[in-house]
């Protein structure tokens, strides 16, 4: 059992976890996820390390609320356990040899893209951050990405705060002026990663995008995770939970990617909406 030791929602719809798992805390680095159960009965759900404190022993989660999972996981407070916590899994990302990069995330996305950022700052390197919402009241991270950013841009679809449209506006604005990097990192919804790469493709420079496709067991073992590479004429199949998630962008068959990530969404909503009734009913 694993307790949460802080729990705080950051908007109406995201909620961040603090949880004491100093196994996991003392080997995570950005870029790698855990898989945790809420309880005994629960599905396997994969979450990003958002941050971690080694000396504490915590790792920090954030998640959104859109399902049944998340929906039981958002009624445990602080001091609550939850049944199983494990990881760190995946790939880390290669922060390696960079030196200038941009950071594109996406809503929730930003709360991986952030320790990507952070680590980059502590390693010296030059970081611009460009970061999206829909609207202001959705807004999360703001203050920590300013802290380890050289330069911050906070876009929204309808201008509410910071400024009108989507990140791929201010990027594209970077690159007509000369602005170069050694690499663009974008994290967030396939739609928004598959428009940056696509911003990013003239210009040459590297971009690497982070995947969270469907995920049941996270050791490559289920193939729910598998995903379609375009290399060197050839299609590649690789897997998120081994592989990744980082990946290419410019390799990444987002098409196919989005088409397999709405298959089960009929039954997610039907799924959170039991949920929902069921804890009204304890309530």
């Amino acid at each position: 059992m694993y307790k949460i030791v802080e729990k705080v929602s950051l908007n109406p719809t995201v909620t961040m976890m603090q949880i004491d798992a100093p196994l996991v805390a003392a080997k995570a680095e950005p870029g790698q996820f855990i898989i945790l159960r809420v309880d005994a009965d629960g599905e396997r759900i994969p979450l990003t390390v958002a941050g971690c404190d080694r000396e504490k022993g915590t790792v920090k989660i954030i998640f959104q609320i859109v399902g049944a999972t998340t929906e039981k996981l958002n009624h445990k407070k602080a001091g609550d356990f939850i049944q199983d916590f494990v990881g760190p899994l995946g790939v880390a990302t290669d922060l390696e040899g960079l030196r200038k990069v941009c950071i594109v995330g996406g809503g929730v996305g930003c709360a991986i893209a952030l320790p990507i950022a952070q680590k980059l700052h502590r390693l010296g390197a030059s970081v611009t951050s460009i970061i999206g919402f829909r609207t202001k009241d959705l807004l999360i991270l703001e203050d920590e990405f300013r802290a380890c950013s050289d330069e911050l841009i906070v876009m929204t679809d309808d201008g509410s705060y910071g400024r009108e449209g989507n990140v791929t506006v201010p990027l594209k604005e970077l690159f007509e002026n000369g602005e170069t990097f050694d690499e663009v990192i974008t994290i967030g919804p396939l739609i928004m990663m598959k428009f940056v790469v696509l911003a990013c493709q003239p210009t040459g420079i590297p971009c690497t995008v982070s995947m969270n496709p469907i995920m049941i067991d996270g050791t490559g073992m289920c193939g729910g995770c598998r995903l379609t590479l375009n290399r060197d004429g050839k299609k590649i199949t690789s897997f998120a939970c081994v592989d990744g998630p980082d990946f290419n962008g410019y390799e990444v068959d987002f098409d196919e990617a989005m088409s397999r990530g709405t298959m089960y969404s009929a039954f997610e909503r039907h799924a959170y909406e039991e949920a929902c009734n069921l804890f009204k009913e304890v309530e």
